[in-house]
């Protein structure tokens, strides 16, 4: 299978920030919630305008009962009349609930015990503060080093539910929810490609109040983004916050599909011991901090033994502290940084926009935490992954901000060469097949959109293999590089010059006026190709062979386009 792409009653609670790591930190503390006798419709709508994956159902202030995403499977799509049937009927209960006092890992081994996606959180009086899911977890608490080291191979723990296109929308829903999933992928053609269907899809139908589609294929979602199984579990997660969806696709080196990733298989998969011994040291950490205004010899000699810089800033945002890790990555001695402000580091790489943005979460989280460029002593900038915590006193008020950072220059170095050896040919730096694959895909739907022409080239160079033959294959790669360059001098700025493998280029024109103007570009790489390369004291003659296949004459989709022009190139 081959992948195709790349009046609501809200409670606000407005609690302090104990310093432990709780999930009183990460928990959303604005609640969907609705009285007992509000229709099923009325409560999908709800969800689907809110973009909330569950909604609590609230009698006499307390929380009697909670319905989910998982929970619309079991609703009649073909009985209109059971979308007025009240949602007490089919809320789940007794509803599940945790003190927000709890630590994020005792709350991420609940998750695993008790097989739910959220909890509700409750102060000591039983009163709703909050609610906590799984992706609350994963997403907001400190396991990036651990997830980086795992694959998403390592967390696909469960066959893929497929569904052909043409079945029916209930018995699509009846094979998910019989398989005990929340996702299923949609079978698809060499026209539309696969999709993909969820929960949120059931509640977002139930919500329109529209006819239900015949098949289950009219209400997949398209494309169907992917990953590969070789990629790390960090990178899967920061996927799926940045286009804000739950599910991705998991292709293998073959680009075939080979199952579904969730926030619940990434939790599932985390070592919940290691959990914990995170959660200790966040804690010591902490409560050495706020012992420092007591015990400042101590909390200092915690402080100078990390291998993390940090820095101490106090309420008028004038530096108090920095340990010997923080002088070794900035550059700045004790002495030339204390009593300064912070934004002596500033690198200039972010906007007002960025810093307003961290300013108001440390205001309503007490801790901020994400990549940040700084600038050393030297001049040099330098990526760096930040948690700001605040430090209150007894009393309320902010006393302090504690800044820990660690130096990821490294690790930005290795993705960028891991990103380069994903999309880019080794030997002459161009796009390879992957990336002119993806490209062309954009371009077509750019074309369609805009009702456009464009076009793509298959170049091969004619009796190449006679110079690796004959001058051996180090001649033969500097043919190939000077080939690349040549080609690239020769195309517009948006335009991609493409090696797919071996002596084969592509040229991807996004847009053209006129068939002709193609066949003019041919003519010029022709040319250029053509003059004489200077290599070791050898001159040789290359001709390259072109085919065009222009869109839409020749056809409207990826493989189609590819296998014409390889076709008039002969």
């Amino acid at each position: 299978m081959k992948k195709r792409s790349r009046g609501t009653a809200v409670i606000k609670v407005d609690l302090p920030l104990p310093p432990d790591q709780i999930i009183d930190r990460i928990i959303q503390k604005t609640l969907l919630s609705c009285p007992p006798d509000t229709s099923i419709l009325d409560a999908a709508r709800r969800m689907a305008e809110g973009h909330c994956s569950s909604i609590v159902i609230i009698d006499g202030g307390k929380p009697i009962g909670i319905w989910t995403e998982r929970d619309a499977l079991a609703v009649d799509l073909t009985d209109p009349e059971s979308f007025n049937r009240p949602i007490a009927s089919v809320m789940s209960f007794p509803i599940k609930t945790i003190r927000g006092g709890t630590t994020i890992g005792d709350a991420g081994m609940r998750f695993k015990l008790e097989g739910v996606r959220h909890f509700i959180v409750v102060d000591d009086a039983g009163e709703a503060t909050g609610i906590v899911s799984q992706s609350d977890v994963i997403l907001r608490h400190g396991v990036e080093h651990f997830l980086v080291l795992r694959n998403v191979r390592s967390a696909i723990n469960r066959p893929m539910v497929s569904i052909a296109a043409d079945c029916s929308l209930t018995e699509a829903v009846g094979q998910i929810h019989t398989a005990r999933a929340d996702a299923a992928v949609v079978l698809g053609d060499d026209a539309t490609g696969p999709g993909i269907i969820t929960e949120r899809d059931i509640i977002r139908l139930i919500a329109s109040q529209k006819a239900i589609p015949a098949t289950v294929g009219q209400v997949a979602s398209r494309p169907l983004v992917t990953i590969r199984e070789d990629d790390s579990l960090l990178g899967a997660r920061n996927l799926l916050e940045e286009k804000g969806i739950r599910h991705i696709a998991v292709t293998d080196k073959a680009d075939m599909l080979i199952g579904l990733l969730s926030f619940s298989d990434i939790l599932a998969t985390l070592q919940y011991e290691y959990v914990h011994r995170l959660d200790e040291a966040l804690r010591e950490r902490d409560a050495a901090l706020l012992r420092s205004r007591k015990d400042l010899s101590l909390a200092r000699k915690v402080i100078e033994a990390s291998l993390d810089g940090i820095m101490i800033v106090d309420s008028n945002n004038q530096i108090e502290f920095v340990n010997p890790a923080f002088t070794h990555m900035t550059g700045y001695s004790p002495e030339e940084i204390v009593g300064k402000n912070p934004n002596i580091l500033k690198s200039g790489h972010h906007d007002a926009s960025f810093y307003q943005h961290m300013y108001e979460t440390l205001a309503k989280q007490d801790y901020w935490q994400g990549e940040i460029w700084n600038r050393r002593k030297n001049g040099e900038i330098f990526p760096e992954w930040l948690t700001i915590n605040v430090i209150r006193d007894e009393d309320g008020t902010i006393s302090q901000f504690a800044a820990i950072f660690s130096d990821i220059t490294e690790r930005k170095k290795t993705e960028e060469r891991i990103k380069n050896l994903a999309y880019f040919d080794v030997l002459t730096a161009l796009p390879n097949r992957r990336l002119f694959t993806d490209r062309l895909q954009i371009a077509i739907a750019n074309a369609h959109r805009h009702g456009h022409q464009m076009a793509i080239m298959f170049l091969d160079l004619d009796l190449f293999k006679r110079i690796n033959d004959s001058l051996g294959h180090g001649i033969g790669d500097q043919v190939l590089i000077e080939t690349a360059a040549r080609l690239g001098h020769c195309i517009r700025e948006g335009d991609t010059v493409a090696r797919l493998g071996g002596d084969e280029f592509t040229i991807l024109l996004p847009e053209i006026d006129h068939i002709e103007d193609a066949a003019k570009l041919a003519e010029r790489l022709i040319a250029h190709v053509k003059q004489p390369f200077i290599i070791d004291e050898h001159e040789l003659y290359v001709t390259t062979s072109i085919g065009i296949a222009v869109y839409p004459d020749d056809g409207g989709t990826v493989e189609a386009l590819i296998k014409n022009a390889d076709t008039a190139m002969y």
